[in-house]
Parts: structure tokens; sequence; C-alpha cells
């Protein structure tokens, strides 16, 4: 491809996506379906949440904005995609893929850290249940979501900043559907190894924090759940907390294979795979593995539809 200066760089193509015509129909109706199904299964548990007093406590509060951040996450994605399979507009601008690339990151990092004081939640409710209400209040809990938010956006930020001060001069083709850290890294032309390391450093100070809260306080709660003499008691405490450890370990899972390594690693293919995963899957999931699994939950879904029908 003919070189790209670097002062006329205004724009990216993303290249990830098939070009057949008859593939690019068949995937902008599935991710058309996955897309609409996140956004349906995020909102009716955000209503459940809002209109039902019966969830009106840390644990949902925390789970509302849970939906939110995997309504984002999609949103910050998909619908370039979809418009790239359909009208094969595969061009972005500087601007708009920094922003995409802002919003995906900010994203991904506000969820890592609301995970972790998810986990903590669980943590006090299990192991410290006569005490839940006064070390978990509903102010206690809004400055934790606070704050949550503020780090992801920090966080997003400064690995924004780092991703476009590069120079891109040879190329201006992103192979991926989106615009991601790994990719961008592989595109530029600057020498990238010290950013490399600030990246993973800080990722790797904020993501390890947040993921020994969540090791710590489960393996907390899996002692308490041991100690309990009662079946029923155990069986209790395993289905308040099975969502949020299903949850943590897709989530983990996935993220870490995206962002944890360097980018002579990197593997468009396999990135694209993995991507999906945490971009698109998981936030169609979530609400899927908090329904399923929790009865409050699923009450709270049938009111609301018992509510809906006699209205």
């Amino acid at each position: 491809m003919q070189k790209v200066n670097l002062s006329t760089v205004s724009e990216f193509v993303l290249v990830g996506l098939s070009d057949a015509p008859e593939v690019r129909f068949l995937l902008f109706v599935l991710f058309l379906i996955v897309y609409l199904a996140t956004m349906a299964g995020n909102i009716t548990i955000l209503v459940a949440i809002i209109t039902d007093t019966s969830l009106h406590n840390p644990m949902y509060f925390f789970l509302g904005n849970l939906s939110l951040l995997d309504m984002l996450c999609p949103t910050a994605t998909v619908p370039k995609m979809l418009d790239a399979l359909l009208l094969e507009n595969k061009v972005v601008s500087f601007t708009g893929c920094a922003l995409q690339l802002f919003f995906l990151i900010d994203v991904v990092g506000t969820e890592i850290f609301l995970l972790a004081v998810m986990a903590y939640d669980r943590y006090v409710a299990i192991c410290h249940p006569l005490q839940y209400m006064n070390m978990v209040s509903m102010e206690l809990c809004a400055h934790l979501a606070i704050g949550t938010w503020v780090a992801g956006f920090f966080n997003s930020l400064l690995h924004t900043a780092l991703i476009f001060t590069l120079s891109f001069c040879d190329s201006n083709e992103v192979d991926q559907y989106y615009c991601d850290i790994p990719p961008m890294l592989a595109l530029s032309c600057s020498p990238t190894y010290s950013r490399e390391l600030v990246i993973l450093l800080v990722a790797g100070v904020l993501g390890s924090s947040a993921f020994v809260v969540t090791l710590i306080s489960y393996i907390y709660i899996l002692l308490a759940i041991l100690c309990m003499n009662s079946s029923e008691s155990r069986h209790k405490a395993f289905s308040t907390c099975g969502s949020h450890l299903t949850v943590v370990c897709l989530f983990y899972g996935t993220t870490i294979c995206t962002y944890v390594r360097p980018s002579s690693t990197y593997s468009p293919n396999q990135d694209r795979i993995v991507s999906m995963l945490y971009g698109i899957l998981t936030p169609l999931l979530n609400p899927i593995i908090y329904s399923l699994r929790n009865k409050e939950v699923k009450c709270a879904l049938r009111r609301m539809i018992s509510q809906v029908r006699t209205a």
C-alpha cells in the first residue's frame, strides 16, 4: 500500500471484517440481533432494579451499574461495525478512532473495578451478615460506584493519550473491526516499547489490585461457606455469589487474553475472536446469567411482566 504521510493522516480504515457481500449481510444480521438482544436484556435488568423495591439494596445497585456498562461496551464498537457491514463504510476519522478507543477502555476499566467492588459486597454479605447494612450503606455504595467510574475515566484517558500521540505513517489500515490498543500499536511506525511498558505497568497495577481484591474476597467467601453447617445455607450463599463469580471468570479470561501481552505477539485473527467474546458476547450473557441464576431477579422480572400485561 502507498505510504501515508503523517501530516495527512486524518482517518483510518477498519479492515477486520469480510469483504464478501453474502458473508457481510449474514454478519450484519447476526451482530444486529446480538446487539439488540444485549440492549433489551440489560435495559430489562435496569428497569427491574429501578422499579422493584425489593431490589433496592447494594447488591442490585452494583448490578444496575454493571448493566449500564454492558450497554455502553458494545455501543462503542457495534454501530460502526454494522455501518461497515451494511454500507461498506469502513473509514473512521482520527478523532472518531480515538473516541472509540477511549470509550471502550473506559468501560472495560470501570467494569474491572466494579467487579472488585461487587466481590467485596458479597464478602461482607456472606462473612459478616449481621453487620452488612452498617458496613455497606447506600451512601458508601454511591461513593464506590462513582470511584469506579472516575478511575475508569482517568485510566482510559492515559491509555488513549499514549496511543494517539504515536506516529502513524506507513499505513492507515487497522486490522480489526474497531480501534483498540493492540492493533493501533501494531500499526504505529513510532518506537512503542516505552509506551507499552507504561501501559502494561498501569494496567498491571490497577488490574492486579482489582483482581487481588476479588480473589481475596472469594477466598474468604469459600472458607465461610465451607464452615456452614446447613446445606441450605451453603446453597443460598453459593446462589448469591455464583452469578458474579461466573461473570468475573468470563470477563477476566477474555480481557487478559487481549491486553496482557506485548504487541509483538499481536494476532489479528485471534484477537478478533477474543475481542468479540468480551466486547459483544459477555455483555449479552451477563443479564442472562444474573436472571437465570438469581431467584430475586427472576421474581422481580415476573412481577414487572405481570404489571405490563395488566397495564
